[in-house]
């Protein structure tokens, strides 16, 4: 066990404190039931993790924070005001810079890995982790992997933001980039492959589009905390205790997953996906080069519950890093909070939590409570996963190429890009649509990544997504009895 600890101190960096380490020497953090209530983490252990947020935020003790909850227990969630959004319905964010690596990613990477440790398929001191990512995915597995002890290695496209570049190897991670951009995931799992065939002894992959940590996360652990807040809102006088939507823009299809669990909550829950004009993939079997980061990825993952989704939404690129503009500059604030009447306040957390993917995220929800006919006594919830901090650099080239945003300017995108968004590019999930986006699977999964038939016809069974869901427990039972408490 010694030798095994030497490993981990060696590839983290720094000491592992002995709250994280296991009966059989493994780093382990928190189940699945304590990243949506971290009041039931021991409390010497959670004192000590939330001190260790700031203070030294490389330290596996932080994986007791993978939450959407902060010290004080308070969900982090920010209510988007109405004349910023143009439309009656409440669309309340959940924002992740808070989390570990400033991504709610991290929650998937931890979930994925802590299973494949647990279950015996991989070893610290034996295999190399591979994270296909274009971005947050790569960056929570730089933070997650190194901290817990195993050597990583991050394939993403290199049109990405350097930003991520920079974090990822700040975490301690190597990286592979690979042609391309956000939508070029082939070439991603093409690199994957030529590295397990190079190496299949040692070389494990842990393909967020596939595995079922990634899913399991967020429909236990975001999905319950969406309940929660919407009973939390509703005693301020938001809502009726309901979510009417929840909408979310595909990369993985993760963070979607939540709504599997909402639409058990609450049968007609409406679970809408967000992907972009300029790569419609569920939308009409498209495909095509975009720049929001994080979604859109050019095919349908193999955890995507599409036969749950009621709505697909496309919206435009370069309107979602204009609209970040607006939400992150001077001028824009300006203007929202002197012609718009928005208080100081909420204008400078706007300029905090937003990333480009996360204005996308917005605009779909906008879309939704037009399209849906939502009023003031309805709730849509979305999701931030990132932050303004992952793309000053793209902020730069959007300046470099039209020009520094003015007063006017921040205008005209304070009404185009929020307040008039248009109900085009609406597709409903009908039974042909359902069909056509399962369907989709086949030429990723079964013709490239090894699937079988059987498989996939599999997940056209409500029972399949089930078990997966229930997996939850075991898991916890498992890390429980890892770590002895």
């Amino acid at each position: 066990m010694a030798e095994k600890h030497e490993l981990h101190k060696e590839v983290v960096g720094s000491d592992i404190p002995p709250e994280v380490i296991g009966k059989h020497g493994l780093v382990v953090g928190p189940t699945f039931e304590e990243m949506l209530h971290p009041w039931k983490i021991p409390a010497h252990i959670r004192k000590k993790a939330i001190e260790m947020k700031k203070k030294d935020p490389l330290n596996p003790i932080n994986l007791y924070n993978i939450t959407w909850r902060d010290e004080n227990d308070e969900i982090y969630h920010m209510v988007l005001p109405h004349e910023l959004t143009g439309v009656d319905a409440e669309i309340v964010v959940i924002y992740a810079k808070d989390f570990p690596s400033g991504s709610h990613k991290v929650g998937a990477t931890y979930s994925v890995l802590v299973e494949k440790e647990l279950l015996g398929e991989v070893d610290p001191n034996k295999h190399i982790l591979v994270w296909p990512s274009t971005g947050n995915y790569g960056i929570g597995g730089a933070w997650v992997g190194c901290r817990m002890g195993f050597r990583s290695i991050v394939i993403l496209p290199e049109e990405m933001s350097k930003e991520r570049f920079e974090i990822i190897r700040q975490y301690g991670a190597e990286i592979i980039a690979t042609p391309g951009s956000e939508s070029n995931v082939k070439e991603i799992y093409d690199k994957t492959w030529e590295l397990r065939r190079q190496d299949p002894e040692h070389i494990r992959v842990l393909n967020q589009f596939e595995v079922f940590g990634n899913y399991r996360f967020h429909y236990y652990v975001t999905g319950n905390t969406v309940i929660e807040l919407a009973a939390e809102l509703q005693k301020k006088g938001i809502g009726k205790g309901k979510v009417a939507a929840f909408v979310s823009a595909m990369g993985s299809a993760g963070t979607i997953a939540a709504g599997d669990r909402l639409k058990q909550e609450w049968p007609d829950h409406k679970i809408v996906g967000v992907e972009p004009i300029q790569c419609p993939t569920l939308y009409w079997n498209g495909y095509g080069a975009h720049d929001i980061q994080g979604i859109g990825d050019k095919h349908v993952t193999w955890i995507h519950n599409v036969w749950n989704m009621d709505a697909i939404m496309a919206v435009d690129d370069l309107e979602a890093k204009k609209g970040l503009q607006l939400l992150t500059e001077e001028a824009g604030w300006k203007v929202l909070m002197e012609r718009y009447g928005i208080p100081e306040e909420k204008v400078m957390k706007m300029a905090q939590i937003f990333g480009i993917s996360g204005v996308a995220n917005v605009m779909g929800a906008i879309k939704t409570a037009k399209f849906y006919e939502l009023g003031k006594d309805d709730v849509i919830v979305t999701v931030l996963t990132d932050a303004i901090d992952r793309y000053r650099s793209v902020m730069q080239q959007m300046t470099e190429q039209y020009g520094p945003m003015d007063e006017v300017e921040a205008t005209v995108r304070t009404e185009l890009v929020f307040r008039n968004q248009k109900l085009d590019w609406i597709k409903e999930g009908t039974r042909d649509t359902h069909n056509q986006w399962h369907n989709l699977k086949y030429y990723t999964w079964i013709e490239q990544q090894g699937k079988t038939l059987e498989e996939l016809e599999a997940q056209r069974n409500p029972e399949y997504w089930r078990k997966q869901q229930e997996m939850v427990y075991e898991i916890d039972r498992m890390i429980r009895e890892e770590r002895g408490f």
